[in-house]
C-alpha cells in the first residue's frame, strides 16, 4: 500500500458518503494517516462492511459510524446535534452525493427538495452550519467535493428545483456548483476555517450513475472501468491533498491530466464560475432562507 503524503496523528475526521466508491478510499487514506475517523452512512450495514474493507488494508483504523441522510433535514440536525457533543473534528470532507444521470424523472426528498440539490448541495450546507461552532474552536479544514460538471454549470436563481425544466445532469451539476461556491462563502466568513476543493476527475470504477450503466453493454461498462478516468484510490487523493494541503489561499486539487479527467493530482486555481462572489454571497443568504 503506498503511504499517504502527511500524518495525521492525533487529528479527528468527518467525511460524508465514505462507505463504498471514492469515499470509501478518502477514510481508508485519512485512517491510515493516523486520523480518527467519523464516518456518517444513511446505509448501516454497508458502513460496517466499508470499515471491514478498510480494516483489512489498515488494521488499526479507528472509524467510527453515525447516521446520516442528506436527503433528510431532520437527520442532519441529529448528526450535528451529537457532533457538537465531540471535542474536536480537525477536518470535514463534504464528499456524498447523487448522480441520477440516464433518471428522467425529477425525484423530491422528504423536505421537497430537488434531490441532488438537497443530497450534494444543501443536506452538507445544513451539516457545516449545525457544527460551524466546532468546526472554528478546531480550525478545521472543510474540503468540498465538487466536480468537473460544475465548470459549465449555471445556477437558475427562478428554479433552484428544477421544477419547470428538468435535466438529471443540468441538476447535478449545478448542485456541485452551488457546493463549491458555499466553500468558497465560507472560506470568507468563518473565523479560522481553512476550505479547499476538490474534483476527483472522471470515475468509471465506481456505482456512480446506475441507471446509465444498465443502458450500456456490460463489456462497454468493464472496458470503461480499466481504460477510462481515475480508479477510486487515485481519484481520492485529490480529497485528501486538499485535507492536508498547507496553502495559505483557497486551492483547488484535481486530477493533472488533460482537461482534468484523470491522473495524479495537482493543486489548481478554481474554476472561473466557482470565483463569483456576488453568486456565493446569493447562494449564502438562499441557504439562510431555506434552512430557517
Amino acid at each position: 500500500m503506498t503511504a499517504s503524503r502527511a500524518r495525521l496523528d492525533g487529528s479527528t475526521a468527518l467525511v460524508t458518503g465514505g462507505s463504498d466508491g471514492v469515499g470509501l478510499e478518502i477514510v481508508r487514506m485519512l485512517a491510515d494517516a493516523g486520523a480518527a475517523v467519523v464516518m456518517p452512512v444513511r446505509n448501516r450495514a454497508k458502513g460496517e462492511a466499508a470499515i471491514e474493507r478498510i480494516r483489512r488494508a489498515v488494521p488499526d483504523a479507528r472509524i467510527v459510524l453515525h447516521d446520516l441522510d442528506l436527503a433528510r433535514l431532520d437527520s442532519v440536525d441529529a448528526l450535528s446535534a451529537g457532533l457538537r457533543e465531540e471535542t474536536a473534528i480537525d477536518i470535514c470532507v463534504l464528499n456524498a452525493g447523487v448522480v441520477l444521470l440516464g433518471d428522467r424523472q425529477r425525484h423530491l426528498t422528504a423536505d421537497g427538495f430537488e434531490v441532488h440539490f438537497q443530497t450534494n448541495f444543501l443536506g452538507h450546507a445544513a451539516l457545516i452550519r449545525g457544527i460551524l461552532p466546532l468546526l472554528e474552536r478546531s480550525r478545521a479544514r472543510v474540503v468540498a467535493q465538487t466536480s468537473i460538471a460544475a465548470a459549465r454549470a449555471r445556477i437558475d436563481w427562478v428554479d433552484l428545483h428544477g421544477a419547470r425544466r428538468y435535466r438529471p445532469y443540468r441538476a447535478y451539476a449545478a448542485s456541485k456548483l452551488a457546493l463549491s461556491l458555499f466553500g468558497m462563502e465560507l472560506a470568507r466568513r468563518s473565523g479560522g476555517i481553512t476550505v479547499n476543493l476538490s474534483h476527483p476527475g472522471v470515475v468509471p470504477g465506481t456505482a456512480i450513475a446506475a441507471p446509465v450503466r444498465a443502458l450500456l453493454p456490460q463489456d462497454l461498462v468493464n472496458w470503461a472501468v480499466r481504460r477510462v478516468g481515475n480508479a477510486p484510490a487515485t481519484a481520492a487523493q485529490t480529497a485528501f491533498d486538499a485535507a492536508t494541503s498547507e496553502a495559505d489561499a483557497l486551492v483547488m486539487f484535481a486530477p493533472s491530466g488533460p482537461f482534468g479527467l484523470w491522473g495524479a493530482p495537482v493543486p489548481r486555481a478554481p474554476f472561473r464560475r466557482f470565483l463569483d462572489a456576488d453568486a456565493a454571497a446569493r447562494l449564502w443568504r438562499e441557504v439562510d432562507r431555506l434552512l430557517s
